[in-house]
């Protein structure tokens, strides 16, 4: 399942939830046109891995969130397991995310 992050307790509830399950945060911006195009991919991968928690953080509503993961570029992908980060990469590339679902899940 896909869920929207709203602020940074939100967060924090839902890396706590998440246990030593993977986290993948998708930083994006209603406006970024790559955003658009792997968010119902990201849905897909949601649907297809249910052991992970896919969250999504909308930089523009969340701005003290994207500046505690220093996000420059949208979309940028955060991979965390029991609360801290093992992986970070921007960028729509659909294989890379799903690639990196499988190495760290």
């Amino acid at each position: 399942m896909v869920t929207h992050i709203k602020d940074k307790d939100d967060l924090q509830s839902k890396l706590s939830d998440a246990g030593n399950q993977l986290v993948v945060i998708d930083f994006f911006a209603t406006w970024c046109g790559p955003c658009k195009i792997i968010g119902p991919k990201l849905d897909e991968l949601a649907k297809e891995y249910p052991d992970i928690h896919i969250l999504k953080v909308d930089v523009d509503e969340c701005e003290e969130i994207a500046m505690d993961y220093n996000i420059s570029s949208m979309p940028t992908f955060v991979f965390i397991k029991n609360k801290s980060v093992v992986l970070t990469f921007s960028g729509a590339n659909y294989e890379k995310l799903k690639n990196s679902i499988l190495e760290n899940k």
